[in-house]
């Protein structure tokens, strides 16, 4: 279910579970949402590793740094030539220059990945953010 608004747009996934049935270019698992949001400032994908695997190759980017959040199980993260275990609550910045790849432990990796061109952030919530005095339905 997708819907679309003049300043939002909202759609359902489904369960995370569902994720290794999505495929990109080859890898099941990875479903990147920008397009189907219509973000304009960065890029998402949400992501399930099945135990046991890992990036079949280390990676790096020109203009995006990333952010990792990992939401469910655990694994072990490669930056710039060093291992180090994830899990649960893990987060991870990695610079575009910086080398990067995973690897899912003994349980499936989920995780959502934020990209985002380095040093494009302008302003932060506090400074970006305006209180209305519209209220929602629980407010009244």
């Amino acid at each position: 279910m997708k819907i679309e608004a003049k300043n939002f747009t909202a759609m359902d996934l489904g369960p995370f579970e569902s994720l290794l049935q999505r495929d990109f270019m080859g890898f099941a698992g990875k479903f990147f949402i920008g397009g189907e949001l219509g973000l304009t400032g960065c890029e998402v994908s949400l992501n399930r590793l099945p135990a046991g695997k890992g990036m079949p190759f280390v990676h790096s980017h020109k203009k995006n740094e990333e952010l990792y959040i990992i939401l469910r199980g655990s694994g072990t993260f490669y930056a710039d030539g060093e291992e180090f275990p994830v899990t649960e609550g893990s987060l991870i910045r990695v610079a575009p220059a910086g080398e990067r790849a995973w690897k899912a432990g003994e349980e499936d990796l989920y995780f959502i990945c934020i990209q985002a061109e380095a040093g494009s952030l302008s302003q932060a919530t506090l400074e970006d953010g305006n209180r209305l005095a519209t209220k929602a339905s629980w407010m009244k």
